[in-house]
């Protein structure tokens, strides 16, 4: 048996178990991940991120020929066991867990170039959280979203931010309550996505900022309390619904929270950055099973 030294954290609700292996030498499997992640027997998570050094990972010699400075790689797993791209609430964890661990020296700490299976990602640390530029976007097509609950299926538009997302606009909170998410969505054209409902508050644009909430089903995980690609996805979605005029600054309610999304321009063209707290709640130990 291998006693692994981890540390629960989360962002809005959205909670992983992080260990550190610098030089990637504990075998992660899809049976250890389930089994940190059950919250019965194991730990209990949304996802496992283990902090390797980006020399260290198959994956992680993309991210050093994009820039060599992002010395640590993100090694993120969903719930299920199955290897994800990106997590916008788990990469604001990864760093404050960096930073806390004393992982990455005192000069990164301002703008820290971070490697996910989406490329590098820079996180900025802030008073009261961590914002994270998510790089360009991209549309990816209409499909149809069924659920339990609603009693027809509803498009949905998709989005991309480096995971895959479907956002539904519903009537109002009530429909969005009855949204049953303890199973996943059905799409169509099928594929996998990560599915949000959402609904505007009254009034929608308060001060400069619109104001959305969502429920959101991710993929190897279920409904979780958070999801920050998903707030992105969906505030994505509603500006481009609604046109032009509409604002670039945006706050989403999930169920555990509240997260910051903002539209600004780059030189290669239109980014969008989330912002949000980062908590480490405890460290323990747990015997991972053989591999």
């Amino acid at each position: 048996m291998t006693t692994l030294r981890f540390t629960k954290g989360q962002g809005t609700g959205n909670d992983f178990v992080l260990f550190t292996d610098p030089d990637g030498e504990i075998e992660l499997t899809p049976a250890r991940v389930r089994a940190l992640c059950d919250r019965r027997f194991g730990i209990g998570a949304d996802g496992v991120i283990r902090a390797v050094r980006s020399r260290s990972i198959p994956d992680g010699e993309a991210v050093l020929a994009e820039e060599p400075e992002a010395e640590w790689f993100m090694d993120y797993w969903n719930a299920d066991g199955s290897e994800a791209k990106m997590c916008g609430n788990g990469i604001r964890v990864y760093a404050h867990y960096l930073i806390s661990e004393g992982l990455v020296q005192s000069e990164r700490r301002d703008t820290l170039p971070i490697g996910t299976r989406s490329g590098v990602r820079d996180v900025l640390a802030g008073m009261s959280g961590y914002t994270v530029d998510m790089g360009r976007w991209r549309l990816s097509g209409e499909r149809l979203v069924s659920a339990r609950g609603l009693y027809v299926p509803r498009p949905g538009l998709g989005i991309d931010v480096g995971n895959q997302h479907v956002v539904t606009a519903l009537a109002n909170v009530s429909e969005l309550d009855a949204v049953e998410l303890h199973q996943a969505p059905k799409l169509d054209p099928e594929g996998d996505a990560n599915v949000e409902f959402v609904v505007p508050e009254e009034p929608l644009v308060k001060n400069g900022v619109a104001r959305i909430r969502l429920r959101v089903h991710e993929m190897g995980s279920g409904e979780t309390l958070s999801c920050g690609t998903g707030s992105v996805a969906a505030a994505l979605a509603f500006r481009h619904w609604g046109g032009e005029g509409m604002p670039n600054n945006w706050s989403v309610e999930v169920p555990g929270g509240r997260l910051g999304v903002r539209m600004f321009p780059t030189q290669e063209g239109e980014h969008v950055s989330l912002s949000g707290p980062a908590e480490l709640v405890y460290t323990g130990e747990f015997e991972l099973p053989e591999a």
